[in-house]
């Protein structure tokens, strides 16, 4: 199987079927597991399997790309209370080696029930296209996170973005480079500056690009887990996951 292939049927047994017995071939015995709650290793997450089952949890996948070893999933998790929220929103990226799967990060943020852009977390384009681009893009996006995101040079963010043309699925931000610019400028009046923003993942296939960020906001440590489009030689959609990094965790992994 293809790492995407092997990834979609780990999801399809561990939280469609809820058949341990089918998961277990398809995980490293010492997977490695950086959600925050659930224990390192194949049996950590075979573990919870009967939770998921009893808890009615059901997962819809609307995007997936992968380049190398390396998958990520954009997912929504609806009936799932038991793991903080009626509904939600996630990216989940896997690593696979040998033929298994090997390694899982993820972020979870609750639905919101309404966003600023009228857009949902989840919706727009899911087609993956110029996969001949995908080295150029993943620079331009890697580019526009340490300069702009990270700070290092953000006068450069037109030569990323047109300032008119930026979809915003952040539920908190409007679209364009003025609803950026105003988020960014409301979120340092509540003391949420962003002192640290450095990516830790990157993988990209075609026109998507995504990006795990290890970051401080307001003092704190938190997880940005970003997806971008990109069109044209510019960034023109945005989707994220944030979230913050709790100090305890049910393994000594760490989130990244």
């Amino acid at each position: 199987m293809s790492p995407k292939e092997l990834v979609v049927a780990l999801l399809t047994a561990a939280f469609a079927d809820h058949d341990p017995e089918a998961a277990k071939p398809l995980l490293a015995p010492d997977y490695i597991q950086h959600n925050p709650a659930i224990a390192t290793g194949a049996d950590g997450l075979l573990s919870v399997i009967p939770a998921i089952k009893a808890s009615g949890m059901t997962t819809t996948t609307h995007r997936i790309i992968s380049e190398g070893n390396y998958v990520v999933l954009h997912n929504t998790y609806d009936n799932a209370d038991a793991f903080g929220a009626p509904s939600l929103i996630a990216f989940d990226v896997f690593r696979v080696e040998d033929g298994v799967v090997a390694e899982h990060w993820d972020n979870l943020q609750p639905k919101p029930e309404t966003t600023v852009s009228g857009r949902s977390m989840t919706d727009g384009p899911a087609e993956i296209t110029d996969l001949g681009k995908t080295q150029e893009n993943k620079e331009l996006v890697v580019g526009f996170v340490r300069d702009v995101l990270g700070g290092a040079a953000p006068e450069k963010v037109t030569n990323y973005m047109d300032p008119a043309v930026y979809m915003q699925h952040n539920p908190m931000i409007d679209d364009g480079l003025d609803g950026l610019m105003a988020a960014i400028k409301s979120f340092a009046e509540q003391g949420q500056v962003i002192t640290k923003f450095e990516p830790q993942i990157v993988v990209a296939e075609g026109n998507f690009v995504f990006v795990a960020s290890d970051a401080i906001m307001g003092g704190k440590p938190w997880a940005f887990f970003d997806l971008w489009r990109v069109e044209d030689g510019k960034i023109v959609e945005h989707w994220d996951v944030v979230s913050p990094i709790p100090a305890e965790m049910a393994h000594n992994n760490g989130k990244f």
